[in-house]
């Protein structure tokens, strides 16, 4: 990131104003007009438009003239005046005005030297564009240092004139987006990340159409375990990954939710970039890909070693084996949904063949890798300022011969100067503000979702069942789970269970925008 601050004071202007005028050569028209503003008279100019050049800037001014008539011509200086400027001219002779008050004139420059932070608080991200990049002079030794007028496309401030210096020159009509970090001082946020934000959208988009739910899948794999004369190392394989699987009873120790959620298959890449191969035998996503390399003719009798290159080899041949088992008219959940809802293959047989088999495992990938792109979609910093971080995961639960899915996303949102904190690991985790979500159908209760809050150590939450009767009977549970919080040392607001499923309705979403539409 780069940091570029405001300018410390409007008086270096002033000065730049006033030597100019001294000489009579702040401005130059490009076509000499004589008597244009007559001698000893002045006339109020406003600047419509700015230009630079290679060696200077061009002026659109609009002229309001002493008998009322107005007269719009063009000009060039060597120092810019932001559009919006309002300036009091003279004529030199026929091709020069200048700048006959220089303190009305320097007074009345629309440039902001700070921000309001009343209008823009801290964390607010500004998206404006570059007018003008100048060097300044330094001296030997120093580093360079650039001054720039940035015009603001949006906020409470749209339409003002920034001027800010940085250490590196910022291209002519490029499109910045910043965060405040206070009144004189900006965070870049690079168009890159941008790039990558809408690449994650489209990514997200064709996972999505390609997913299934894991619960075909491990059937499946349930039926081909069982199954003799099938190949013993896919036949081990798939033992493997139904016994990595937890059961509902686990999940009542925090070790265990831990672990679960880090064999969700969320996290396999974090895993691979920092060496931890021994932790890759019972991740989802992991055994998934080994799966598939066995399935995929020639594979049958090999175990591949685990790593980028495989990855990158599998995952496209994954994605052209799981085409055309949806219906093309079926509804398509939006980007980012949650939960993620279920899926199925069409016409699939009950005796699934190895192409079938490896279609739902093509599947089950696309929907693991379907809760990472959620993750990094919702992750970074909200219209408020905040910086958001999002987990979100699937883990197949065993229960008796049935599967049943748990959803899980988890949200922890931070001031900035927490999130820039160097101690930021050692504070307590508490300090942040938590949102959770859990989806998951557990029989005979039918489909739950709950919403829980955690700040400062204080819980509330708010459960939905879609049976009546389910909630019910949760809402006369709440007591004893008030209790047993309670006993975890937390403090507990409102605790409450409603029929139906949660509202869809607006929520605080992450600045998407590029640009103002209007610019």
């Amino acid at each position: 990131m780069t940091e570029i601050n405001s300018l410390a004071a409007q008086a270096s202007f002033a000065a730049q104003v006033a030597k100019a005028s001294l000489t009579g050569e702040l401005l130059r028209l490009t076509q000499a007009q004589p008597g244009l503003i007559p001698a000893g008279q002045t006339a109020q100019g406003e600047v419509l438009s700015l230009r630079q050049g290679a060696t200077d800037f061009t002026l659109l001014l609009r002229l309001s003239l002493a008998d009322g008539q107005t007269a719009q011509v063009q000009a060039t200086t060597s120092q810019p005046l932001p559009p919006g400027s309002q300036v009091t001219l003279g004529q030199l002779d026929g091709s020069r005005l200048a700048v006959t008050v220089q303190q009305a004139s320097a007074s009345n420059i629309a440039t902001l030297t700070r921000l309001d932070t009343d209008q823009v608080p801290v964390g607010t991200l500004l998206q404006g564009k570059v007018l003008t990049s100048q060097a300044l002079p330094n001296e030997a030794g120093q580093p360079a240092v650039f001054r720039s007028l940035v015009s603001l496309l949006n906020s409470a401030q749209a339409g003002a004139t920034l001027a800010v210096e940085s250490p590196r020159p910022l291209p002519l009509g490029s499109l910045l987006s910043a965060l405040v970090q206070d009144d004189q001082s900006l965070r870049f946020v690079p168009l890159s990340g941008r790039q990558d934000q809408l690449a994650i959208a489209q990514q997200l988009i064709s996972q999505q159409a390609r997913q299934a739910s894991l619960p075909a899948l491990l059937g499946a794999l349930q039926q081909l375990a069982s199954t003799p004369d099938v190949d013993p190392g896919l036949s081990a394989s798939a033992s493997r990954l139904l016994a990595s699987l937890p059961d509902p009873g686990q999940l009542g120790d925090a070790k265990a939710v831990a672990q679960a959620l880090g064999n969700s298959g969320a996290f396999l890449e974090a895993k691979l970039l920092t060496g931890q191969g021994a932790a890759l035998t019972a991740d989802l996503k992991a055994q998934l890909v080994r799966l598939v390399a066995q399935i995929q003719p020639g594979q049958a009798n090999a175990v591949p070693t685990l790593d980028a290159n495989t990855l990158s080899r599998l995952l496209p041949s994954m994605a052209r084996s799981s085409r055309g088992l949806f219906d093309p008219a079926a509804n398509r959940p939006p980007p980012g949904v949650f939960p993620l809802p279920s899926r199925v293959l069409q016409e699939l047989e009950e005796t699934a063949d190895l192409q079938q088999l490896l279609r739902l495992a093509a599947a089950a990938v696309s929907r693991v890798q379907s809760h990472q792109l959620a993750s990094l979609q919702q992750t970074g910093t909200t219209e408020t300022g905040q910086q958001q971080t999002t987990w979100q995961a699937e883990i197949a639960l065993r229960h008796g011969q049935d599967f049943i899915p748990l959803q899980a996303k988890l949200q922890r949102e931070e001031t900035p100067e927490q999130h820039a904190d160097p101690q930021r690991g050692q504070r307590d985790p508490l300090e942040s503000l938590w949102r959770i979500e859990l989806a998951f159908d557990l029989p005979p209760l039918g489909p739950l979702q709950v919403q829980a809050q955690l700040s400062q150590g204080r819980l509330s939450g708010q459960l939905w069942a879609e049976r009546p009767q389910t909630a019910e009977l949760i809402d006369s549970q709440l007591s004893l789970l008030r209790e047993r919080l309670l006993a975890r040392g937390l403090d507990v607001g409102d605790l409450a269970c409603h029929p139906g499923t949660p509202p869809q309705g607006p929520r605080t979403r992450l600045e998407q925008r590029w640009v103002d539409e209007t610019a």
